[in-house]
């Protein structure tokens, strides 16, 4: 019974890691459901239609996000960032280092757009896309 218990609550720590990824924007927000092309437009400076919330440089999260959106690695996108910031056409998106803190500056902006893991969604935000 106790070797059950343990397997379960080691089952579930491990979820987080492959857990599901939310695009996410403000319930103010107007839109409702978004393809990832049009999503890896907003974080990679090419519209700004909404205003990218990001996730903390080097964290599981955000790797996985720029895979599965824009099929870019992260010095990819901070390549992409950098000469949109070196010839004054973008400043790249803002930098939280929780899915809490992301979730919060989005429910507060209606021109913002994050990404959090599902488990962190509550109703001060909208999912509008989610990523396998």
């Amino acid at each position: 019974m106790m070797t059950s218990l343990l397997l379960a609550a080691l089952a579930a720590a491990a979820l987080p890691a492959s857990a599901e990824t939310v695009v996410i924007v403000s319930q103010k927000n107007p839109a409702t459901r978004m393809f990832s092309e049009q999503a890896a437009q907003f974080f990679l400076g090419k519209s700004t239609m909404f205003t990218p919330i990001d996730q903390a440089e080097g964290s599981a999260i955000r790797t996985e996000f720029y895979h599965k959106v824009a099929d870019k690695d992260a010095a990819q996108v901070k390549a992409i960032w950098s000469k949109l910031e070196f010839t004054g056409k973008g400043t790249p998106p803002k930098e939280y280092h929780s899915d809490a803190e992301v979730r919060k500056a989005v429910a507060a902006d209606p021109k913002a757009i994050g990404y959090i893991s599902k488990a962190a969604v509550d109703d001060s935000v909208k999912v509008i896309l989610t990523l396998p």
